[in-house]
């Protein structure tokens, strides 16, 4: 039986190539000296800016806003970790994040089936609030978690289990839903179910042998939890 879902955020919920995207565009020219310091910068975190795009290993994708500062911190001046972290996170917080499907009414959906909702994701957690409650989530969700919450960073199964523990719930009928191998990773070392959405980066060979099932987004989840319950 399913009776809760942890969800990772960027990836998941909203598209990872258009709202991150706009992030490295605003951050890298916020913080780069000219053109070409741009693209020393996007090269270090794997941004790819003529098409928009990221490589599969960079650190935006699935790592927190520390390990981003540190691998831009050695092609910066006057900068430390702490204070490119917190810059990082200051640009984050105020991006626009473009929902992966609408995401209120499917929230709504979940909430009406008596589900207990989460996010664990590896943003921090202040402007994962902020994305979570500009498109109307916050008073849906039980629990919100990021890396610097006290729980560990994915693939690590802290947040996951600490979802569990405000819950109630068995991690046995949790669902880790996310875009990334780091999410299917943390979702399986806390003993939930992990379902894959291909609303991040990674493709659907690198994350089916992961995972429970692919999705292609979210919105698939209703119909997957019913067929489910038909077996």
């Amino acid at each position: 039986m399913i009776r809760g879902i942890v969800f990772d955020k960027d990836g998941t919920l909203f598209d990872f190539r258009a709202s991150w995207g706009r992030w490295a565009q605003g951050f890298l020219t916020q913080i780069a000296r000219d053109d070409a310091h741009a693209r020393q910068l996007a090269a270090a975190i794997g941004y790819l800016p003529d098409t928009n795009n990221f490589d599969p290993s960079s650190p935006v994708i699935a790592g927190t806003a520390k390990e981003i500062a540190g691998a831009l911190l050695p092609h910066l001046e006057g900068h430390t970790l702490e204070s490119l972290t917190q810059q990082i996170d200051a640009v984050a917080t105020g991006v626009p994040m473009s929902e992966a499907v609408p995401l209120r009414a499917l929230f709504e959906e979940f909430r009406a089936r008596g589900l207990k909702l989460g996010v664990a994701t590896n943003d921090s957690e202040i402007p994962a609030r902020a994305h979570l409650e500009r498109h109307g989530l916050t008073d849906l969700l039980d629990f919100i978690a990021g890396w610097d919450s006290g729980h560990g960073a994915k693939p690590g199964p802290g947040m996951c289990l600490a979802f569990a523990t405000a819950t109630g719930l068995d991690p046995a009928e949790v669902l880790m839903v996310g875009d990334s191998l780091h999410d299917l990773h943390a979702g399986q070392a806390a003993g939930m179910r992990p379902i894959a959405v291909l609303t991040g980066i990674a493709g659907e060979a690198d994350l089916a042998p992961h995972a429970e099932v692919v999705l292609a987004d979210i919105g698939g989840l209703p119909a997957w939890m019913d067929a489910q319950v038909a077996r």
